[in-house]
């Protein structure tokens, strides 16, 4: 007789578990929002995340002179030293 009670429980388990799951996260859900209230805006929301990334470039770029570059004929890192170890000459 166990054997079918338990053949049944294990059937209709996601018939019965999905329901209670269900109320208990709206119950929980309605409960915090009832203890916590209204958000708060945090102050720097105005602004979205690429736009303050881009504000920041720009201020780190302000005082320097972009125009200054290394020469890539100097400059002979510019490929990771596994690569092009064969083909390039030794710095002297």
């Amino acid at each position: 007789m166990w054997s079918v009670v338990w053949a049944a429980v294990r059937s209709k388990a996601p018939y019965v578990t999905f329901p209670v799951a269900f109320v208990v996260g709206l119950v929980g859900y309605h409960l915090e929002w009832f203890l916590r209230g209204d958000p708060q805006p945090a102050p720097e929301q105005d602004k979205s995340i690429a736009e303050q990334r881009e504000d920041r470039k720009l201020q780190e770029i302000a005082g320097k002179d972009l125009t200054n570059v290394v020469s890539l004929k100097d400059k002979l890192e510019f490929a990771p030293r596994a690569v092009l170890n064969r083909n390039r000459p030794e710095k002297s």
